[in-house]
C-alpha cells in the first residue's frame, strides 16, 4: 500500500467518550439535544456505519490500545475495580507505544481505566503525558460490600501525581477539552498522537454551568452537548493552529449506552453482544485523504486502528513479541482499513470475522451480512432452548427475525467460525 502513505506523517486524534449510544449524534436522529460539532466531523469525512467495540470500559479500551481481543490478555470479563490488581500486561504492544516509535509525542486526557497500579499507568504504556483518572466515575468512594471495600475517592492525575482527589465531576469534560486543546497548541510543530476519553455521559452523569439546562431533554442531554462542544473546541484548534491537512480526527465510544433510547433504535444496550451493546457512532475526519461526506457501511472495529494507524504514520515494528512491521500485522486482530477509509478499496467484508465477547465468553459472531448467536442468557427462560440465533444484519439490523430455519448451511458455516475461535 505505498500509494497511502502520507509524507508528512498526520497527526492523530482519538476521541473517544463513555457509555455514548448509537443514536446519541444527530445524524443518527437524537431527539432533544442538538450535536451540531459532531454532524460537521460526520460531514467532513467517512462515517462507519458498522463499527464494533467490546460491549463494556475495560475490554472496550484494551482492545483500542492493542488491536486485539481483550481476552486475549486477562481483561475480557467485565471492568477493572480499584480492587483490582491486574491491568495491561507489559508485553502488549499499544497504539501510544506504536506512535512513540514513530518519533510521535503522545498525550492522553481522561479517562483510562486498564489498571490503575503503578505498573499500568499511561505513562508505562507510551504517554508522555497524562491528565485523568484510572476509572470510571460511579467507582468514587464506592463501598463493596461483597468484599467489604471501600474505594478511595477518585484521584485525578497530572503524569503520575495525584493533584486532586474526588474533582468536580462537572467540570471533567471542560477540563479534559483545555488539556487536550493546550496538548495541540503546544505541540503543534511536531506529530503528536492525542487520545481523548471523556467520563461522561458514563453515570453518574454532570455537566458544567455553561451547559446545564441547555437541551431540552434534560441533563443527559446537557452532557452530550457539552461533548459535542468539546468535539467542536478541539477542531477548532486543530484549524485555528493550520493543523487539518494533516490531522486525523475520530470520533467514538466505548460501547453502548447505558440509557435505552440511545441506541439508535439497536436492541440491547451497555453490557450485552446485541447490535445497542457494541456498535457505535464513529466519523473519521483528514481533509484531502479521507472523501468528505463518504459513509461505509463494511464491517470495522476499534481493532482495525491500530495497524491502520501504525501504517499511516509509518511506526517501525517495537514489539519484542515480533521481529518485523508485517509479523506485527498478523499477530493483530485488527486490519489495515486504509483501503476503506480512502475510498480506494474494500475489506471483502465477507472474509471478515468478528466475535462478541462478553464476561470472556463467546456470544455471537458475524460474518459478512449475517449475524449468529449461539449463547444467550435469555435462552434459560424459552422452552424448547434454542441452539442459535441468525439475523440478517442488511435486511434486520435492529436483530427482530430470526432466520436460522431458513439457513442452515449459513448457521454451520458460522458454527464452524465459531469451533475454530474456541
Amino acid at each position: 500500500m505505498e500509494d497511502l502513505v502520507a509524507d508528512p506523517p498526520p497527526n492523530v486524534i482519538i476521541i473517544f467518550t463513555d457509555d455514548q449510544g448509537y443514536g446519541d449524534v444527530g445524524v443518527h436522529g437524537a431527539v432533544g439535544f442538538e450535536t451540531p460539532n459532531l454532524d460537521n466531523l460526520a460531514a467532513d469525512g467517512m462515517e462507519l456505519t458498522d463499527f464494533y467495540v467490546a460491549p463494556v470500559c475495560t475490554p472496550s479500551r484494551a482492545q483500542l490500545m492493542t488491536g486485539r481481543y481483550a481476552h486475549r490478555m486477562g481483561l475480557g470479563h467485565r471492568v477493572l475495580f480499584p480492587f483490582s490488581d491486574g491491568g495491561l500486561p507489559d508485553e502488549e504492544w499499544t497504539m501510544a507505544e506504536a506512535m512513540q516509535a514513530a518519533g510521535y509525542r503522545t498525550g492522553m486526557m481522561g479517562k483510562w481505566h486498564l489498571g490503575h497500579k503503578e505498573q499500568f499507568h499511561p505513562m508505562r504504556h507510551g504517554f508522555d503525558e497524562f491528565y485523568g483518572v484510572p476509572y470510571s466515575n460511579d467507582m468514587n468512594r464506592h463501598y463493596y460490600k461483597h468484599l467489604d471495600f471501600q474505594s478511595p475517592p477518585l484521584p485525578l492525575y497530572r503524569n503520575e501525581e495525584v493533584i486532586q482527589e474526588d474533582p468536580t465531576q462537572a467540570l471533567l469534560t471542560m477540563n479534559y477539552t483545555f488539556e487536550a486543546r493546550e496538548f495541540i497548541r503546544r505541540n503543534k510543530d511536531r506529530p503528536f498522537f492525542l487520545y481523548l476519553a471523556h467520563n461522561m455521559p458514563h453515570q453518574p452523569i454532570a455537566a458544567s454551568s455553561k451547559f446545564s439546562g441547555h437541551s431540552e431533554l434534560g441533563l443527559y442531554g446537557d452532557v452530550i452537548e457539552e461533548i459535542d462542544w468539546s468535539v467542536g473546541s478541539v477542531m477548532q484548534m486543530v484549524d485555528d493552529l493550520g493543523l487539518a491537512e494533516n490531522t486525523i480526527i475520530i470520533f467514538t465510544s466505548d460501547n453502548g449506552p447505558w440509557r435505552a433510547k440511545s441506541s439508535g433504535g439497536l436492541r440491547g444496550k451497555k453490557g450485552s453482544t446485541w447490535e445497542g451493546g457494541m456498535r457505535v457512532p464513529c466519523f473519521v475526519r483528514w481533509p484531502g485523504v479521507i472523501p468528505a461526506g463518504s459513509s461505509s457501511d463494511e464491517m470495522t472495529t476499534s481493532m482495525d486502528l491500530l495497524p491502520t494507524l501504525a501504517a499511516w504514520t509509518r511506526s517501525p515494528a517495537q514489539n519484542p513479541n515480533v521481529e518485523s512491521a508485517v509479523a506485527l500485522f498478523d499477530h493483530l486482530d485488527g486490519d489495515d482499513i486504509r483501503p476503506l477509509l480512502t475510498a480506494t478499496g474494500h475489506l471483502n467484508t465477507d472474509n471478515r470475522v468478528l466475535y462478541y465477547y462478553r464476561d470472556n465468553k463467546l456470544q455471537a459472531v458475524r460474518q459478512g451480512r449475517w449475524k449468529l448467536h449461539v449463547n444467550r442468557p435469555e435462552w434459560n427462560k424459552l422452552d424448547p432452548k434454542p441452539s442459535a440465533w441468525l439475523f440478517d444484519m442488511r435486511n434486520d439490523r435492529n436483530e427482530t427475525t430470526d432466520v436460522a430455519a431458513d439457513h442452515p448451511e449459513v448457521v454451520a458455516a458460522l458454527l464452524a467460525l465459531i469451533g475454530k475461535a474456541r
